[in-house]
């Protein structure tokens, strides 16, 4: 009984405010909105898919171990290179970019394996789509080259080349109003419950 009469307390105290319940939250939806839409910078992504063959192992049962290596804990050794300065400066210097600096294009790497397998994934952003396309191909192919004379794998082989996005892959809008909606609601009714008690 006292928690129903608690409750419809609360209810009440809300409802004496209703307006601010309503405003805080329309507004700090309308804010993200506005910020989402028209200052955020859009960011792109691309990304290829390479295969990776290692030097093969005496015996099939360590070249099995050997393949599952690859999958599971030799995609730390790959995002190493392909992140490594000795990579990442020589895409910048063969596709001409101007102002970049390798840590700055290692920051927007990412590298990983699919599915426990050979298979390689690396993604690259950027806020113009085709300079994502163009970077994460060229980081594939500077990989292939770097993987086979430092790391002594067999062959590196492109499975699928990057592709320009279509859209970008943040800001997410509709996510961000939904968030400040909320946000804005839950500060609503502490604010009310700060003016009351």
């Amino acid at each position: 009984m006292d928690m129903e009469i608690d409750l419809k307390e609360c209810l009440s105290i809300i409802l004496k405010k209703i307006w601010l319940v309503i405003l805080l939250p329309a507004a700090a939806a309308l804010i993200s909105a506005y910020v989402s839409f028209f200052v955020l910078t859009p960011v792109y992504e691309a990304n290829t898919t390479l295969y990776v063959i290692n030097q093969s192992m005496d015996g099939n049962e360590k070249l099995a171990y050997n393949d599952l290596l690859v999958g599971q804990y030799l995609v730390k050794d790959y995002r190493g290179l392909v992140t490594s300065r000795t990579v990442t400066g020589q895409v910048i210097k063969e596709l001409g970019i101007e102002g970049l600096q390798p840590e700055q294009l290692a920051a927007r790497i990412s590298v990983n394996s699919r599915d426990d397998t050979r298979l390689i994934e690396i993604r690259v952003q950027d806020k113009n789509p085709v300079m994502a396309r163009d970077i994460t191909d060229k980081l594939g192919e500077v990989f292939m080259e770097s993987a086979i004379d430092l790391m002594k794998v067999d062959t590196v082989s492109i499975v699928d080349r990057a592709r320009v996005p279509d859209a970008p892959v943040k800001p997410n809008p509709f996510l961000n109003i939904a968030a400040a909606f909320f946000i804005g609601l839950m500060a609503a009714v502490g604010i009310i419950f700060l003016i009351e008690f």
